[in-house]
């Protein structure tokens, strides 16, 4: 079993270079199944979820070739969706990310089929708006034995204009998908706006697509017969920047961010101004700086351009260390996106979680601790925990956290972090024989 330890109380100095956007490369990787040709993709960050879903797609018959660690050339043009092996619905249930083949499945074949989503449990993740969407295009969708299906009525899908009840990156990036091909013109209103919504529009308008006005909340689309062939290169990670921001905003330092859009920060960075810690932008960089005393301060997700779901644990964090009381409210996911306070509360944080909000009373410091990761972005968030308390933390469960941070431990020694991954053999369970 991983797990990683980290002997806190050092500041962290010198400059970290941010991969390829993970919530970019699960949608697009998925979208390259609708691709007829040689489909290269750069930037692609090596994690977890995307090596999953690349093994996907050679079940499906899919010619995957890595050029080097963040290349990738996909040739999806003989796939089939027949005698689909057992294997493949065990690593559909691994990811969220699943259900995009759904979408790309319907533009493809006129049907698909994949599970039910996984990846991190921290809340109820509803699929009606996808639903909603797929259905009106022209699809029957069905959910049945932990099994998503869905067929075109007709063999094929229509155009037509849809409102999403709520904003969903997920049913617009599904809907996004499935309508590329689909006959006519597709209207989708009040989507969701995030980098890598527009990133996936980009990526598909390079393949031969015409989807115009991604990141706005109108995406209006005309189907075309099939996409071709070309290369693209995915945006940099928003949260991975992040992550590493909040990171010295914690454990004290000077960092330099590169490899990033300072735009898609803009919500991060406001933030971290406001608990003083200095936030400078170049044009592909951040330099970030504190070694004043933190400030409290209230944070509140919402969709983007507000501040992002993903870097609520993060920022829960650091806010541990910030003298008076924080509020964090969760607007986005359900209240079990809270898992992880319990965590920092074995470190000495002082928490309590009251419906959608944590209350942060701040301490003079964290403890080290053995926690868990409870999830992708709360594992980061026990890391940063770890990097600025006094001791040794333990952090079991590291899987997740290497579902979506490229060599997260690598460019954390990189900066002075006193960090590494160790592999302890699980203790084998007690039987009566056991001595």
């Amino acid at each position: 079993m991983e797990k990683y330890v980290i002997h806190g109380g050092k500041p962290l100095h010198g400059e970290v270079e941010i991969s390829g956007a993970k919530n970019a490369a699960v949608a697009i990787i998925p979208a390259a199944l609708m691709v007829h040709g040689v489909c290269r993709l750069e930037n692609l960050p090596e994690i977890s979820d995307t090596d999953t879903l690349l093994r996907i797609l050679t079940y499906l018959g899919a010619k995957v070739n890595m050029i080097n660690r963040s290349t990738v050339e996909l040739d999806c043009t003989h796939v089939q969706m027949d005698l689909i092996p057992d294997q493949m619905w065990d690593m559909t249930r691994r990811i969220r990310a699943s259900y995009y083949l759904i979408g790309a499945m319907l533009g493809r074949f006129g049907r698909a089929r994949t599970t039910m989503p996984g990846g991190c449990n921290f809340g109820i993740r509803p699929i009606d708006q996808h639903i909603k969407g797929l259905t009106a295009l022209g699809a029957d969708v069905t959910l049945s034995g932990g099994f998503i299906c869905a067929n075109a009525r007709d063999g094929h899908l229509h155009g037509r204009t849809i409102y999403l009840d709520k904003v969903s990156v997920g049913a617009t990036i599904n809907i996004m998908i499935a309508a590329v091909t689909a006959e006519g013109r597709t209207v989708i209103e009040n989507v969701a706006r995030e980098p890598h919504i527009v990133d996936l529009a980009n990526f598909l308008n390079s393949m031969g697509a015409d989807v115009r006005g991604a990141g706005t909340d109108v995406i209006k689309i005309r189907g075309v017969k099939q996409l071709h062939g070309g290369s693209y290169a995915l945006i940099p990670d928003q949260i991975e920047a992040g992550t590493y921001m909040a990171a010295v905003a914690a454990a004290g330092g000077s960092i330099r961010v590169s490899n990033i859009i300072p735009k898609h920060l803009e919500g991060i960075s406001s933030k971290l101004q406001e608990m003083n810690v200095e936030v400078e932008e170049g044009d592909d960089y951040v330099l970030v700086r504190r070694d004043g005393p933190l400030h409290n301060a209230n944070i509140k997700t919402k969709p983007y351009p507000g501040f992002p779901t993903d870097m609520q644990p993060q920022m829960t964090a650091v806010l541990c260390c910030a003298p008076g009381v924080s509020v964090v409210t969760e607007a986005v996911w359900s209240s079990g996106r809270f898992k992880y306070v319990a965590e920092l509360n074995k470190m000495g944080a002082h928490i309590e979680v009251e419906d959608q909000s944590a209350f942060i009373q701040g301490v003079d410091s964290l403890t080290g601790a053995t926690v868990r990761a409870c999830d992708l972005r709360a594992g980061a968030a026990m890391v940063i925990a770890g990097l600025a308390a006094q001791g040794v933390t333990q952090i079991e469960d590291v899987l997740y956290i290497e579902r979506g941070y490229q060599d997260i431990v690598g460019k954390f020694r990189a900066l002075g972090a006193d960090i590494r991954c160790i592999d302890e053999p699980e203790e084998p369970a007690r039987g009566w024989n056991a001595g």
